[in-house]
């Protein structure tokens, strides 16, 4: 009887080995995290010195379900241009403090990626569920642990969720108002900018894919039009219950973002999108990119996929054709789901290579006005999860054919996972905490890297916001991002922000005038861009770091005085004591540093 009962437990351990991995993943995580807490290392581009302050800035000033509000960045900016209140992630800002939430967003982005993955692998497996359900669990855990955009990251993950709603619908399985109320609150954990709108695309390719079939069925079986009353065929009713499904989900988005609408539709001020010069590459150029983002993808949607499953995937499609090939199998070729695939991720990386074809991307903006400055290459954000999907393909194809191959699968897919924890990535933040905290724990010494709690220094801020009086006056930073600024609730002329008043590039390019004049790339940055509006350096392209040393050559500060007063700027906050304050007509009122040593800040007046 022990014997027995020790046999059913081995053969369970070894039917869910799976979720040792899983747990124990999500327990480390957290632990380390929570543990650390804001010591943590936490990714700073696009994360940090962007979408945490702005989180923090709309708490700080309650504006988070505001309307006609400014909020105190770039000389005030319409509340509308930040994230919208009806989001999950926007959510967790709202209910837990911003550190808190930010962890938060990582491990459900986590767990929403692998049952969104679980969930549209059981439904196109069926039966078969329970043969793969290893292989499932593990390549969600992959694609869900991939380190996408923070801000952004459950747009990333529901992406399987998206096409489960859409399959069930196509299927017409169970109450289809059901499936079209969820498909309505999709939009909580997407972004349309990112993702929705070529959801929305396809969605209607694939309508009206389905439409002409039906017309095409009818006329072979001498039915009635499209319209008539002739019964429809399974594609038509697909068709129409598809169709309703655009609309839903299309209402759904514009209830979700309608901040975003309202501003890309009925907003009258022209934008910095206006001005913003986009790359023109020649062909070999063009072709170069394409491989590029084959082989890596990109910063936003780094799915690790170049260290295993592209090998994986690459070896199996060259070898899976050759057998067709070989048995003369033509069709099989073209139907191939795994074939399919592949050819829809190199879709996705030729677009993104002709988005830098200027005349293609001239004749989308003059096609449709209201998306200039729009980036139709972001078709590119699918192929992460296009790529795991074929891996998982190729996982189960192994487990069809045989015990070991079944193993050699497992194998791969706990290599995969590995790969994607393993990986230095932008923001593979639980690497760089580990990676630091070791280094500081057996190097007896700092790393130069600023933690999350260092970067943004909020006990060395309060202590210089009550020193000189602080209440609301306008302000910028220099050597260090104005997003550090805006999380203490200073108020600031700098900021960065992706759609704000051309108007106002133009007036704070005349603060900065007399850098722009000295670095000829920065210039460049600045106006065929600037969504980074900030007090450059005039020798040093960056002087802004996350980091403990403060890298630059000069201690100059080239600005224009009178026209950063003339925008109401009263302080200046700088990582670098400046030799020509005077000149400039900035007085130091106090340098302050904080207790650790990591950060030092000299505090000026530009009050008249």
């Amino acid at each position: 009887m022990k014997k027995l009962t020790e046999q059913k437990w081995f053969i369970r351990i070894t039917k869910y080995w799976f979720l040792f991995p899983v747990i124990g993943f999500l327990l480390f995580a957290a632990a380390v995290f929570f543990g650390y807490g804001e010591r943590s290392y936490i990714g700073v581009h696009d994360n940090m010195d962007l979408f945490l302050a702005q989180f923090q800035m709309m708490k700080n000033t309650d504006s988070f379900w505001k309307h006609g509000v400014d909020v105190p960045f770039l000389g005030g900016v319409s509340r509308d241009n930040l994230p919208s209140e009806f989001s999950l992630y926007s959510l967790l800002f709202m209910l837990f403090p911003t550190y808190t939430a930010y962890v938060l967003g990582i491990l459900g982005k986590i767990l929403l990626g692998m049952f969104s993955f679980r969930l549209l692998a059981k439904e196109v497996l069926g039966d078969r569920f329970e043969k793969y359900r290893p292989a499932v669990y593990m390549t969600g855990l992959a694609y869900g642990i991939c380190w996408f955009f923070p801000a952004f990251g459950f747009a990333f993950a529901s992406i399987p969720l998206c096409v489960w709603l859409l399959l069930k619908l196509y299927k017409e399985q169970g109450r289809w108002y059901l499936w079209y109320g969820a498909l309505f609150a999709y939009p909580l954990v997407s972004y349309f900018s990112y993702h929705g709108i070529f959801i929305l695309g396809y969605l209607a390719l694939a309508v009206l894919w389905l439409f002409l079939r039906e017309v095409s069925l009818r006329k072979r079986k001498g039915r009635e039009t499209l319209f008539g009353s002739g019964e429809r065929t399974r594609e038509g009713r697909a068709a129409w219950r598809l169709f309703g499904a655009l609309f839903v989900l299309a209402i759904g988005f514009v209830a979700c973002e309608y901040r975003l609408f309202g501003q890309m539709l009925f907003g009258k001020e022209e934008t910095i999108r206006s001005s913003i010069v986009n790359a023109s590459l020649s062909l070999p150029e063009i072709f170069r990119e394409i491989g590029q983002v084959f082989r890596e993808g990109i910063f936003h949607a780094d799915g690790v996929h170049g260290k295993v499953v592209l090998p994986v995937c690459v070896i199996y499609f060259v070898v899976n054709n050759a057998l067709y090939i070989r048995r003369k199998d033509g069709r099989a070729v073209m139907r191939d789901p795994f074939n399919l695939l592949m050819v829809f991720i190199l879709f996705n990386c030729v677009v993104y290579g002709l988005y830098d074809f200027e005349p293609l991307r001239s004749l989308v903006e003059k096609l449709i006005p209201p998306l200039q400055g729009w980036q139709f290459n972001r078709t590119i954000f699918f192929n992460p999860f296009l790529w795991y999907a074929a891996l998982f393909l190729v996982l189960c194809r192994l487990y069809d054919a045989g015990v070991w191959q079944m193993w050699l699968a497992n194998g791969i897919v706990c290599i995969a996972v590995l790969a994607v924890i393993l990986t230095p990535t932008r923001y593979n933040d639980l690497y760089s905490t580990c990676y630091n905290r070791a280094y500081e724990h057996f190097h007896g010494r700092e790393v130069d890297e600023l933690s999350y709690e260092q970067f943004y220094a909020v006990d060395l801020f309060e202590e210089m916001k009550a020193d000189i009086g602080y209440k609301g006056e306008w302000a910028a930073a220099y050597g260090f991002h104005p997003a550090v600024l805006e999380y203490n609730g200073i108020a600031t002329l700098d900021g960065y922000l992706g759609f704000y008043s051309q108007r106002y590039k133009e007036d704070f390019r005349k603060i900065i005038a007399p850098a722009l004049e000295r670095v000829e790339a920065t210039r460049i940055y600045y106006d065929d861009w600037g969504a980074r509006a900030y007090l450059y350096s005039g020798t040093d392209l960056s002087i802004v770091n996350a980091t403990k040393t403060v890298y630059a050559t000069d201690d100059h500060i080239y600005m224009d005085g009178e026209a950063f007063r003339a925008l109401g700027g009263e302080y200046l906050f700088s990582r670098i004591r400046l030799s020509n304050a005077q000149e400039t007509g900035l007085s130091l009122l106090g340098e302050y540093t904080a207790k650790d040593g990591s950060m030092k800040i000299h505090v000026y007046s530009c009050k008249q």
